[in-house]
């Protein structure tokens, strides 16, 4: 318990599913922490909960995939906890399509949410941790990044992006005392994946060693490390709590 005390940390799509267990768990280790999401009622009730462990909390609501609703969440956050010490870019939303099918605003929207955005929220805080030459980035990529998955090209490619930006962002930031790393979850039980065909999930199922989707809890013990000084050792990687899906 509090490896994190007197952390700031943001993390985004903090509402629900994997954001909230990791704002949890991250409160659990005496951070204060900010939810940003578009979704302001879901977003206030998980600050209110991370503030019932005993320490400040805030709900932002933002749009991730604007450059300037981004910003002003941002500065939000600097007048509520001040400057961020850890980022977890976590804001994603999913659906799926054969390419053949799939329209070019759907194709944008995807790139847009899942990946544009851990480049916009990252450049914001990177200054504040160059300064104090301490800071953890941590991105939430997928399993799918490693082996792709059919109906899902342009999730697979936005998720990809991910591992792409963190390793060449860790090769930039190290030298500042800065690590970042991203973790690639497997089917994970979240509105997220409701939202896919039931075909799909029972194909996917089917497909993992251990037979099930996992529990957003099974999840959110992966960032802790990442995010504390346990971590200092670990950048540009990409850790695998996928049930077996992909096994490196």
């Amino acid at each position: 318990m509090n490896r994190m005390k007197g952390k700031k940390c943001v993390v985004t799509g903090g509402a629900r599913g994997i954001g909230r267990a990791i704002a949890l768990a991250f409160g659990q280790e005496g951070a204060d922490v900010a939810i940003l999401d578009r979704n302001q009622d879901l977003a206030r009730k998980t600050a209110h909960d991370v503030m019932a462990l005993g320490v400040s909390a805030c709900a932002v609501t933002v749009d991730v995939s604007d450059e300037s609703s981004v910003a002003a969440a941002f500065a939000q956050v600097a007048e509520q906890l001040g400057s961020v010490d850890v980022l977890v870019n976590n804001a994603g939303i999913g659906d799926s399509g054969l390419v053949v099918d799939m329209s070019v605003d759907a194709w944008d929207r995807m790139i847009a949410i899942n990946l544009r955005s851990v480049f916009l929220c990252t450049r914001l805080v990177l200054p504040g941790m160059i300064s104090q030459r301490w800071g953890r980035v941590i991105s939430t990529s997928s399993q799918l990044a490693h082996k792709g998955g059919v109906e899902l090209a342009h999730y697979c490619a936005a998720k990809a992006g991910i591992l792409g930006f963190t390793r060449s962002l860790a090769y930039e930031v190290a030298e500042f005392g800065i690590t970042v790393n991203a973790i690639c979850p497997g089917p994970i039980d979240t509105d997220l994946s409701a939202g896919l065909s039931e075909e799909w999930r029972a194909r996917k199922r089917a497909e993992l060693p251990l037979g099930r989707f996992g529990k957003v809890e099974e999840i959110a013990p992966t960032a802790v490390p990442l995010a504390s000084d346990e971590g200092s050792y670990y950048t540009g990687a990409s850790l695998n709590p996928n049930g077996g899906d992909v096994m490196i």
